[in-house]
């Protein structure tokens, strides 16, 4: 109940953040006002617009994006944004999402102040749906992926900005080299590794984009972030699955999640846990991890390892 009234206050404030910037175009320093909705589009923004914006994330770093609650600084900046970019895919913006609920307030217009920077990915669904409100939305742990979110960050930035249109496109330019790079490193490694020694085991059932990009077949205690995380019974389903497979696994547990659940997974199967690694959020600066460039490398880097004990 707390919860709910904390929500509804926020959203009375809206209206008047809205009122407040109706009409502000630009900030003081003359730079476009953009919001994202978590680390990982604040990062891939930072890269290609570097200084010609002002930035805002929401979602703190290592805090789940599915579940929040946004603060009335973030209520005011979203408000006062002349251009908002989230992930989309259900991630954020399900019927009952906080983002939707906050732009909805704010009266921001889809496509024209917001957009969804995993515009024009292929989505893949939770395990047997394929309605709306189904979708797996862990698009960017795939590279080519990641690509995709890159170009259309650029492209919202030159429409809105096209002064600052040759920057943005030499960023880009830099920055999916580097992104391209490290996945054609990653697929040449995990193609040297044999077949029936390629399963990841995770807290969260999220890396579906990642083993279809590279081949790597994944298993997991809970399917998606729910109130219903790593029940007895999931637990207890993962365990006599890996009991009984053939091929040999490698635990990881998230750094965004409690990692008591797979500790229980460790010491019933006797396989130990590899490493932590990246999913919903980049690590604090830093800290290894700490662009969705250097996280995915680290991912990249502790699969490959593991798969290779």
């Amino acid at each position: 109940m707390k919860r709910i009234q904390n929500v509804l206050a926020i959203l009375l404030l809206i209206p008047f953040f809205a009122a407040c910037s109706a009409g502000e175009a630009r900030s003081d320093n003359g730079k476009l006002n953009v919001v994202v909705t978590n680390s990982i589009l604040a990062d891939m923004t930072k890269n290609i617009a570097g200084d010609k914006i002002n930035l805002h994330s929401i979602v703190p770093i290592g805090q789940d994006p599915h579940e929040y609650e946004p603060l009335p600084e973030d209520i005011a900046k979203a408000s006062a944004a002349d251009l908002i970019f989230y992930n989309g895919i259900n991630l954020e913006n399900g019927e009952d999402g906080w983002f939707t609920k906050m732009v909805k307030n704010a009266q921001k217009v889809e496509n024209q102040d917001y957009f969804a920077a995993s515009d024009g990915v292929e989505v893949i669904y939770l395990e047997g749906q394929s309605e709306k409100g189904k979708e797996d939305p862990h698009a960017w742990l795939s590279l080519e992926n990641g690509i995709i979110y890159a170009q259309n960050i650029a492209e919202q930035l030159m429409a809105k900005d096209p002064e600052n249109k040759d920057v943005y496109q030499q960023n880009l330019d830099t920055y999916i080299q580097q992104l391209a790079a490290l996945d054609e490193e990653a697929k040449s490694s995990f193609a040297a590794i044999p077949t029936d020694k390629k399963l990841i085991v995770t807290s969260e059932g999220c890396f579906k984009y990642f083993s279809k990009a590279y081949d790597i077949p994944s298993a997991y205690i809970w399917e998606i972030n729910t109130e219903e995380e790593g029940t007895p019974q999931q637990t207890r389903d993962l365990i006599q699955k890996l009991k009984a497979g053939p091929t040999p696994a490698a635990l990881f547990v998230e750094s965004s999640v409690d990692d008591r659940p797979m500790q229980t997974i460790s010491q019933e199967t006797g396989i130990p846990i590899v490493a932590k690694i990246f999913t919903d959020s980049i690590a604090k600066e830093g800290e290894d991890g700490d662009s969705y460039l250097a996280m995915m490398k680290w991912n990249l880097e502790k699969i490959t390892e593991g798969l290779s004990q």
